[in-house]
């Protein structure tokens, strides 16, 4: 190129830049930087002169090549193959280490001289400094992912009653943290209630609390989770198997704000956000009498629908490391995606959705000679799943999703016994980290990844004590 061409395009792309507030960059058809601007600067920790020259993936993900090489979904690629912009979200390194969940918005550029180039603007979806690469969070790239990423977005930015739609497994629970933690009530806490295990006896008790003396046993006040929860966020998790007589006392307090202790007189005011989620259609649970009609208008103000990952199916690579990492701390060894088990991962319509493919990728990993889990490995698991890929996914009915957890049958390369099942493997693994943690579940749960009322509720079935 012409210096002086060269200089006007320097020149050009460096006014573009300056003239956005969020982080934007200019990128040749190398990948490599030719601008970037201030907000870049900062976020990157690194200078418009440093940056310029370096390619994209080497300052915004820390590695020596492209994205698309391990699989996600690169803005680059679209833009320079079509020429037509492209929406994504990806995990970026910022300037001190430290993995933020961004959305890119790639769009084409044409300099004076009809050259082709990249402009990204960059807008950070997890501001959470302590996000690090295997913490549990919510990840994709997929346009389906990005859609359900902004309605949180949209629910964080009010207090209206958040209803979570979606199957299990889809990660609701992640999900009305997203929503907490991006609220104004971040830093007050976010309590958690498994509708499913609150008998009618301890559904008042756990909710509004007791005072001393209110039935056989009670020994001391007790605050509910409604005041432990002050100026913060409950979320009710499959509110939808809520019996109909805790429904009529839920719904007392979310209309009038106000509550009593059991056995007190004192009437105390409840601040707390609401967060519902179910795995039910709701509103036929409604027309068949067994949720309250009046119930579901006041928890549904806002209604976000999480997708299955068969419906966003090219999360999967990114979703994959993310778990693995997970898996790799849990279990204190360093496995390793191959590059050929991308397309037979997807290749599997995920009736249990993200847990399953958790499920998959740790009943693989145990079953790793070299630590190394490629393709032949995924398709020994998938073809071991007693369903066995027998299920059509527009047949899958989200009331009994459950039962893509069962075991997983042996038959695996790396010689395991017949009586091998994902069960006994979890077991056998959880059994191993409470002798290594003390017993303590909550270490526990932490190394798998889990909360600690799902690690009680799997010891609880697993008769463990």
């Amino acid at each position: 190129m012409d210096k002086k061409v060269e200089t006007a395009v320097s020149v050009n792309l460096d006014s573009m830049v300056n003239s956005h507030e969020q982080p934007f960059v200019v990128i040749d058809k190398n990948y490599r930087i030719m601008a970037v601007n201030k907000a870049y600067e900062k976020q990157y920790g690194t200078s418009n002169e440093s940056a310029i020259g370096m390619t994209c993936h080497q300052v915004s993900h820390g590695k020596d090549y492209p994205c698309s090489v391990d699989g996600e979904e690169c803005p680059h690629e679209h833009v320079f193959n079509t020429g037509e912009a492209k929406i994504c979200t990806h995990l970026h390194c910022d300037a001190e280490h430290r993995m933020h969940q961004v959305k890119v918005s790639a769009f084409p550029l044409r300099s004076d001289n009809n050259e082709l180039f990249l402009g990204e603007c960059i807008e950070e979806i997890t501001p959470d400094i302590n996000c690090k690469p295997g913490n549990n969070r919510m990840v994709g790239d997929s346009a389906e992912f990005t859609a359900c990423i902004d309605q949180l977005n949209i629910a964080a930015s009010s207090d209206a009653p958040v209803l979570l739609q979606g199957e299990t497994g889809t990660g609701k629970e992640l999900a009305a943290e997203y929503i907490h933690s991006h609220s104004q009530r971040n830093m007050n806490p976010f309590q958690i209630v498994d509708s499913t295990v609150l008998t009618e006896s301890l559904f008042e008790s756990e909710m509004f609390g007791h005072v001393s003396g209110a039935y056989t046993g009670s020994t001391g006040d007790k605050q509910g989770l409604f005041e432990l929860a002050d100026g913060g966020t409950i979320f009710l998790d499959e509110i939808g198997d809520m019996p109909l007589s805790q429904q009529a006392k839920l719904l007392r307090v979310l209309e009038t704000g106000q509550y009593r202790r059991v056995g007190g007189k004192r009437m105390r005011k409840a601040n707390v956000r609401i967060i519902c989620a179910t795995n039910r259609h709701l509103w036929e649970s409604v027309i068949a009498g067994g949720f309250r009609e009046d119930l579901y208008y006041r928890i549904a103000c806002l209604n976000v629908r999480l997708p299955s990952l068969r419906e966003r199916i090219n999360d999967i690579p990114i979703l994959a490391r993310s778990l693995l990492e997970g898996i790799n701390r849990s279990m204190r060894c360093s496995y390793r995606l191959m590059a050929d088990v991308y397309d037979c991962l997807k290749s599997y319509s995920y009736p249990g959705n993200v847990r399953e493919l958790r499920n998959i990728l740790f009943i693989a990993a145990t079953h790793s000679r070299n630590r190394e889990i490629d393709a032949a490995l995924i398709k020994n698991v998938l073809n071991n799943l007693p369903h066995c890929n027998a299920i059509e996914a527009d047949k899958i009915d989200p009331m009994n999703i459950a039962s893509s957890q069962a075991s997983l049958t042996s038959g695996l390369s790396g010689g395991t016994n017949g009586s091998t099942t994902l069960k006994s493997i979890e077991e056998d693994h959880i059994r191993d980290l409470l002798n290594r943690f003390n017993g303590n579940r909550k270490l526990v749960a932490a190394a798998l990844g889990i909360s600690e009322r799902t690690i009680y509720r799997k010891l609880k079935h697993m008769d463990i004590r």
